[in-house]
């Protein structure tokens, strides 16, 4: 034991120094060229897109901003958690030092970011109570984004101090709970709804396998290694301040890469869905509709419209008739998932309607400012309603039908469910910075608090790699994943399967923040709500 001890002393306070030396100024000035660079894209983009807005009032633009800097705060908490999961490894094994590790994890994330289709931001918001995304200008939808985004920082910076790898998954789902759980309590004989429990469950499946997956799969990934690969140094901790061969080198650079960019692409979506509520909620004239689509593009939705409201009709009841708003009906349909007798009447006639407004302006930039939130909320409830039935299967659509309502849903979605290029750089951006500045507590819990040993080469790798595939298949299904959570058992996985031991502090720690992320971060939510809503 003497001898264990004496061995990892030395490489424990050469860690130390790496991990307290300061970045290089060749570093700081890169970083900082790439921010400012950053910063100008984003501003010029934002001005063109608020050009053709006219200015009757400074004060959404001041509710804009405001918005905007705690949601991009909740971004740069997130790369304080879950990048530094990503550089862990090859910090801990020598492979990069930890300012180059650092950078280069950024930049993956950036990538990732930018090349991100959306599908998971947007399975976040569908999370949330239908009439406040509907009505996200009101002064209960910037209540509801107000506070599930402050309560997911307060409870991520908790568990960053305390070098917890809390997951900032878990966290925006839990405060998601806390909004809708509480919007039902405040109004319950107003028909509002809480939490979308089918899709939230949905998520919640995701959240609770992929680190079962992390452990298990990793565990099997380095036992298979050791039948496969036989290379011994591939199995041996880093010794002193060398960097491993360049084969294993290569290895875990490649890993740490896949790691940050399924991260960007899929962790860096959670808060793009929230920046676009808040666009549509303060600026709709620029942001309720995707202006970036072609007016061959519209007359495409158009033909497709045509031809869902066709299938539609043959759908609907025959008693059926509309006593209230089509929309209201729809989005009582969204909230309940209840069919009724008119439904489907509604749902044609809202498609028709707003069908036939687009198409006497051909384009959707051509709306005028006044309807455009409108235009996007009737798309937006058809859409959600269309996924819905289809999912339903009620009513029973052919094959054929069920295709032609899916292009329509796609088409429709184009207009309503797009993030601009400079909301992928202001959260790339974000998360990067948040990276910069806090990855050292969560590398040295992954790096060595959670196994006995010191993190192998082989360990780290089978940890990166299964974390990189799990991440890739969530972020192709659209489901919000918890990279923490994935790598941390990854890592766990090799070291009970190597024999190593546990750590069981550690372990019991990461579990009881896996537990208590999810109702403390509703919890909290749910309170800002309620206090937001007084105000």
């Amino acid at each position: 034991m003497a001898a264990t001890t004496a061995t990892a002393l030395p490489s424990r306070s050469l860690l130390d120094r790496k991990i307290k030396h300061r970045p290089s100024k060749i570093g700081i000035l890169a970083f900082l060229t790439a921010l400012a660079a950053g910063v100008v894209y984003i501003v010029f983009h934002v001005a063109h897109d608020l050009n053709a807005v006219s200015i009757t009032s400074y004060a959404p633009y001041m509710m804009l901003g405001v918005a905007l800097l705690i949601a991009l705060g909740f971004e740069f908490v997130n790369g304080f958690h879950d990048t530094a999961n990503a550089v862990a490894t090859v910090i801990y094994t020598h492979s990069l030092e930890p300012n180059v590790a650092v950078v280069w994890s950024g930049i993956c994330n950036l990538a990732g970011v930018l090349l991100s289709s959306g599908t998971v931001a947007f399975a976040v918001i569908t999370l949330l109570p239908v009439e406040l995304i509907l009505q996200v200008s009101s002064g209960a939808g910037f209540s509801m984004v107000f506070a599930l985004l402050i309560a997911a920082i307060l409870w991520n910076l908790g568990t960053w101090w305390l070098g917890l790898p809390a997951s900032s998954s878990h966290t925006m789902v839990g405060s998601i709970i806390g909004v809708g759980i509480a919007n039902q309590l405040l109004m319950p004989h107003t028909g509002t709804s809480g939490v979308d429990w089918d899709q939230c469950i949905k998520v919640l499946k995701a959240l609770l396998i992929s680190p079962i997956i992390g452990f298990v799969f990793a565990g099997m990934l380095i036992l298979l290694a050791k039948q496969v690969a036989k290379y011994p140094g591939l199995y041996e901790a880093p010794k002193d301040n060398a960097p491993p061969p360049f084969p294993i080198r290569a290895l875990m650079i490649g890993t740490c890469t896949g790691v940050s960019f399924f991260h960007g692409s899929n962790d860096g979506q959670k808060g793009m869905g929230l920046i676009m509520l808040i666009l549509i909620g303060t600026v709709p004239t620029a942001y309720a509709l995707n202006h970036a689509v072609s007016p061959a593009q519209v007359q495409s939705y158009i033909v497709a419209s045509e031809s869902a409201g066709q299938i539609l009709e043959k759908h609907v009841d025959p008693t059926a008739v509309l006593t209230e708003d089509a929309r209201q009906i729809m989005t009582d349909y969204v909230r309940t998932k209840e069919l009724q007798p008119n439904t489907v009447l509604a749902l044609r006639k809202l498609i028709d309607d707003t069908t036939h407004e687009i198409s006497l302006y051909k384009q959707y930039k051509s709306v005028p400012p006044q309807e455009q939130a409108n235009v996007r909320n009737n798309m937006y409830v058809a859409s959600e309603a269309l996924r819905l039935m289809i999912k339903d299967k009620n009513p029973a659509f052919t094959v054929e039908e069920r295709k032609a309502l899916e292009s329509y849903k796609a088409k429709a979605d184009d207009a309503t469910k797009f993030i601009p290029s400079w909301v992928k750089v202001a959260v790339a951006l974000a998360l990067g910075l948040g990276t910069m500045v806090g990855w050292k507590r969560i590398v040295v819990t992954v790096g060595e608090r959670i196994g006995k040993d010191h993190l192998t080469y082989a360990q780290g790798a089978s940890a990166g790699l299964v974390a990189m595939g799990t991440i890739f298949a969530a972020d192709k299904f659209g489901l919000p994943v918890s990279t923490t959570h994935i790598l941390s058992s990854g890592v766990a996985g090799t070291m009970a399967a190597n024999g190593n031991g546990l750590r069981f502090s550690t372990i019991r720690n990461i579990a009881a923040g896996w537990v208590f992320t999810l109702p403390a971060a509703a919890l909290l939510s749910g309170s800002l709500y309620f206090l937001f809503r007084l105000i």
